[in-house]
């Protein structure tokens, strides 16, 4: 005779201080975890804190034992331009309930509901993650994913992108461009230089350099920042995560010059070069809009796109946030931020960008 299924007893808590012991038992979790990224772990959401000035916590699901079933990172964002919202994880493209079991991530989503009521959130988004059950938007088709395995050398990793493509980074290498990779002030100088510059020409406003910072004090050796030069001087950058043997280019970009010598097309090879070398096996190009530039660029390397579902709440009769610099409501403010001397941009952009969360 089958016995009724009768669920287990999950008890959620709230941690919502930098606990040490605590700390290295959700670390070993994220990274026991399949679906554990690096936006789950605590080295992230404490630096996002940190330089951000968002509160931060973990919900936690345990069994009887005390042994984690499920988490969750939140921040709580409070912005004036772009309101307030639980995110899962803030600044991120990833995150998520990371969960053993459909009944652990069920009782988290509803948990993390209940806190959002309490502290009058109006909205919780997460990135990534199982669907957390009813009463939740799912929000897919608009952004996709791009993981490929590294090749075993060099030459092999040349060979492995398309022709037209390999065809650009031969031009590159053709440039006489330098390569350095570090963590040291020049380093974080150079690529906040670079970053900010592209940014601006893109029409949205730049992170503080504390963000940068904060996050590669905290993820130490699990973080790099790899930068092109031409002439002496830098020309395309990317900050780097490593997590689980995949390297994430997640902050990079270009100045003007970059396109003519291909310099980004130099520093991708490069940094799936450099993260082979560090034991890495496979590249994540993180996520992009469908349908965007580069979504194809990422395309044209051989990515093959994976589709990314995002998850909101929202309370009766409140609209989730749009914080998407593409989306038409931004479209003016997008045009104006690109005429902005980069001075005056690089000022103003830590100001707003803060709230983006």
């Amino acid at each position: 005779m089958n016995m009724p299924f009768s669920p287990r007893v999950l008890n959620v808590r709230v941690l919502a201080q930098d606990d040490p012991n605590e700390i290295a038992r959700i670390d070993k979790f994220v990274s026991d975890h399949v679906q554990g990224t690096a936006f789950h772990r605590p080295a992230w959401l404490l630096a996002i804190a940190k330089a951000s000035g968002h509160d931060w916590c973990y919900l936690l699901a345990e069994n009887g034992h005390g042994e984690i079933e499920a988490l969750l990172p939140l921040h709580l964002i409070h912005s004036a331009l772009f309101g307030r919202a639980l995110v899962s994880s803030g600044f991120a493209v990833g995150g998520g309930i990371l969960g053993q079991s459909d009944q652990a991530t069920q009782t988290l989503a509803q948990a993390a509901w209940n806190f959002a009521e309490r502290h009058s959130f109006p909205s919780i988004e997460l990135r990534g993650g199982p669907n957390p059950g009813a009463n939740w938007q799912n929000k897919d088709g608009i952004y996709a994913s791009f993981v490929r395995a590294l090749a075993g050398n060099d030459e092999d990793q040349l060979l492995a992108v398309p022709r037209k493509q390999r065809a650009e980074i031969r031009k590159g290498l053709n440039n006489d461009l330098v390569i350095r990779v570090g963590v040291g002030e020049q380093d974080r100088a150079d690529h906040y230089a670079v970053y900010a510059e592209s940014v601006r020409n893109l029409g949205t406003p730049v992170f503080p350099k504390s963000l940068f910072d904060a996050v590669l004090e905290a993820f130490g050796e699990d973080a790099d920042i790899l930068t092109i030069f031409a002439d002496n001087r830098p020309v395309a950058s990317v900050l780097s995560l490593y997590h689980k043997g995949n390297v994430m280019p997640y902050w990079g970009g270009g100045t003007f010059d970059a396109r003519r010598l291909r310099a980004n097309d130099v520093m991708y090879y490069a940094l799936m070069n450099h993260a082979r070398e560090r034991g890495c096996e496979h590249f994540d190009f993180g996520r992009s809009k469908v349908g965007t530039g580069a979504y194809s660029f990422k395309k044209n390397w051989g990515f093959e796109p994976e589709p990314l579902s995002y998850f909101i709440r929202t309370a009766d009769g409140e609209d989730a946030r749009d914080v998407n610099p593409m989306s038409p409501k931004y479209r003016l403010q997008v045009a104006l931020w690109q005429k902005l001397p980069l001075s005056i941009a690089n000022r103003l952009g830590p100001l707003i960008a803060k709230g983006l969360g």
